[in-house]
């Protein structure tokens, strides 16, 4: 007989619910992502691909994708993340606030404003 006590069906419950929030976050980025690199010029499904759509986004940024090997390094990571969001925003003709606040903190809600709303891709110098 299999017996299981009330903290093992509640862990167990939270890691299937984490799972599934996690899922759907990652498919809403997906989507926008697909879009915002329409946009941008890029096949739309390379936002499929993990890895692969980090580094198209530096490209979006206008960036080296070789900069995007410093998503690997644990502090630069952060440092890039803010200066690719501040960037991409800045090429759709969105102010600072914007980029940092929506594209870094919520990029679930700020890519889908980028890929779904009227702004156009346009890359600055």
């Amino acid at each position: 007989m299999l017996t299981t006590s009330i903290t093992d069906q509640a862990s167990l419950s939270s890691v299937w619910t984490s799972s599934i929030i996690g899922l759907v976050i990652y498919v809403i980025v997906v989507v926008a992502l697909w879009r915002v690199f329409t946009k941008a010029g890029w096949p739309g499904i390379l936002a499929i691909i993990p890895i692969v759509n980090m580094f198209i986004l530096v490209k979006v940024a206008g960036y080296s994708a070789w900069l995007g090997l410093l998503y690997f390094v644990p502090i630069a990571n952060l440092i890039l993340a803010i200066i690719v969001a501040v960037k991409v925003g800045a090429n759709f003709g969105k102010g600072g606030a914007f980029s940092f606040f929506l594209l870094f903190l919520l990029p679930f809600i700020g890519y889908l404003i980028l890929g779904f709303g009227d702004a156009r891709y346009a890359k600055t110098a």
